[in-house]
C-alpha cells in the first residue's frame, strides 16, 4: 500500500531566490515562503500566526522561480516534505523542507511571468 507525502502553500517570499548548482550541473533554487493565519484566542482577540517554510526547487521550476520570483511575491506550491539530516559539532541535526513540484504565481511583480507550471524535483 503506498503513502501520501503532499504539501500544499500560499504565502509570499521571505527574500529573493537563491539559486546555485549541484557539482553534476543540476540548478536547484531555495526559497522561504510566509503563511500567514488569523485566529481568535480564547478572549476573542483576532491574532495572527506565520509559519515559514522552506522550499527548493530543481531543473525548469528552479529556472522558473529565479527568473520571475522575488521577495513578496504570492505563490501557491505544491510539493512533497522531504527531511534532510547533517552532522554539525558532533550532534546530528535535522531540516524538514518541501521539494516543489507545481508552482502557481498569485502575483508576481514582474511583467511577462508565465502564470503556472509544474516541474519534476529530482
Amino acid at each position: 500500500m503506498r503513502g501520501l507525502n503532499k504539501v500544499q502553500v500560499i504565502g509570499n517570499l521571505g527574500g529573493d531566490p537563491a539559486s546555485k548548482y549541484t557539482p553534476g550541473g543540476k540548478l536547484v533554487v531555495r526559497i522561504s515562503v510566509a503563511a500567514n493565519r488569523t485566529y481568535r484566542d480564547r478572549e476573542g482577540n483576532t491574532k495572527e500566526d506565520t509559519q515559514w517554510f522552506n522550499v527548493e526547487a530543481w531543473g525548469k521550476l528552479a529556472e522558473i522561480i529565479n527568473t520571475y520570483l522575488t521577495q513578496g511575491d504570492r505563490v501557491y506550491i505544491e510539493g512533497r516534505l522531504q527531511t534532510d539530516r547533517y552532522e554539525k559539532n558532533g550532534e546530528m541535526r535535522y531540516f524538514t523542507k518541501v521539494v516543489a513540484k507545481n508552482l502557481i504565481m498569485l502575483g508576481s511583480s514582474r511583467e511577462g511571468a508565465p502564470p503556472e507550471e509544474d516541474g519534476d524535483p529530482v
